[in-house]
């Protein structure tokens, strides 16, 4: 999505019409990148580039669909809303509520997340079952997402400000040119010792991520597809599939319906809110 961004995702990364992508460029990067001599200062500019082109949206709406696979290619599938609203605070990270819709048995269940720039991300769980919201502390946020193959983490600390940068390579990704940048978690408690991110050229959008594990061995790759432009301006991928090269298991994010500057404000976004979310 949900340091996106889905997530974010993020999963800012992370939030209604189809539309074509532009014609993909030879190789269109930003004006002023520092030199590939220069890789820790090149792969950090690289990713404010990415950053800096995604702000100014004020809040958005929108619905998703999780599709869950097994291993042995069997599905299952949950539907949700989503809620964010852009940098609340001054200088600190955005904040998102996501609800889950259907299927009955997680009806209700809904996380929080404040994202921060300089500290640990605050994150809550509501669950419905027992009516009782749950804080998630940074030694569990590593853990997957009621079932998915994305971590509470993947939809929290996806601050640019929460990682370091190292420029690695340029390469062909389908059919745009992609800057390969590998990112370290600076946060406490996370599942990952790296991750390497394909950034294109053209709109600095992520296409790709691949996660590695606490013995630096990849875990999952996340692929980001099907982008759209909203407001001439805001670039968000429609799917996002996270495989999990470990147990064969995979899932997709299939967004619908974006809405931007929907009036939502913080108080849309307490932990007083999350037992209104159903």
């Amino acid at each position: 999505m949900i340091r996106v961004q889905v997530c974010g995702v993020l999963l800012s990364a992370a939030l209604a019409l189809t539309v074509g992508l532009p014609a993909p460029q030879a190789h269109a990067e930003a004006a002023g990148l520092p030199a590939t001599s220069a890789p820790a200062d090149r792969g950090t500019a690289i990713a404010i580039e990415n950053d800096k082109r995604d702000k100014g949206w004020g809040d958005a709406r929108a619905d998703m669909k999780m599709v869950l696979t097994n291993a042995s290619g069997e599905t299952s599938e949950r539907s949700l809303r989503f809620m964010m609203l852009e940098n609340p605070e001054a200088n600190d990270g955005n904040w998102s509520l996501m609800t889950f819709d259907r299927p009955r048995d997680i009806e209700g269940t809904a996380l929080l997340t404040y994202a921060h720039h300089n500290e640990a991300d605050d994150q809550w769980l509501y669950l419905p079952a027992v009516k009782r919201v749950k804080r998630i502390s940074s030694s569990n946020k590593a853990g997957a997402f009621v079932g998915s193959e994305f971590a509470f983490e993947d939809f929290s600390t996806q601050q640019m400000s929460k990682f370091e940068y190292m420029w690695l390579r340029d390469e062909p990704c389908g059919t745009l040119q992609c800057h390969v940048v590998e990112r370290k978690p600076l946060y406490e408690a996370s599942g990952y010792t790296r991750e390497l991110a394909w950034i294109d050229t053209t709109d600095y959008q992520f296409r790709k991520i691949d996660y590695y594990d606490r013995k630096d061995a990849l875990l999952k790759t996340l692929t980001l597809d099907n982008y759209t432009l909203y407001e001439n301006k805001f670039w968000r991928p429609l799917e996002l599939t996270m495989t999990n090269h470990e147990s064969g298991k995979a899932t997709k994010l299939i967004w619908t319906a974006y809405a931007f500057r929907t009036g939502l404000t913080k108080d849309d976004f307490s932990t007083a809110s999350l037992e209104r979310a159903r």
